[in-house]
């Protein structure tokens, strides 16, 4: 659990659930992704090797009936580091633009340490829960 002062907004409060990923605990990320109003996806930008991985368990994620529409913080971790992937490639690698349109994504470069980024991923991941509370209620209006 962490509050922040995000931009203009009064306090926000965000319930993190780190889940790791580990392949023996990936069953139960369905449980902590029910109901949530957005997924923080962390990969280490200098682990060219998982990518792969990390590609195929975003898009399982992402394609979770209960998680259509819900945004998603790509933290690429370790940018900070002369051997990591830019951004573009990181990108390229998650497969990004396969995530469809129904899923709104952020790609957020970060050193982790020091905390370079966090904010700004927090603040972008805070605008497009906000954003998709409003269309769904105009939704549920039209209804």
């Amino acid at each position: 659990r962490r509050s922040s002062d995000l931009g203009n907004s009064k306090a926000v409060t965000f319930h993190f659930w780190d889940v790791g990923g580990q392949e023996k605990l990936r069953p139960l990320w369905k449980s902590y992704t029910r109901c949530t109003d957005g997924i923080v996806f962390v990969v280490d930008s200098v682990d060219v090797e998982r990518m792969e991985e990390a590609k195929t368990e975003l898009h399982k994620i992402t394609r979770i009936s209960e998680n259509q529409g819900v945004p998603v913080l790509l933290i690429a971790n370790k940018q900070d580091l002369r051997n990591c992937l830019s951004l573009s490639e990181v990108e390229k690698l998650l497969a990004l633009n396969e995530l469809g349109s129904s899923t709104p994504w952020h790609l957020q470069p970060t050193c982790a340490i020091i905390g370079d980024g966090l904010r700004e991923g927090l603040e972008k991941l805070y605008e497009m829960i906000i954003k998709r509370r409003k269309m769904l209620k105009q939704q549920k209006k039209k209804r």
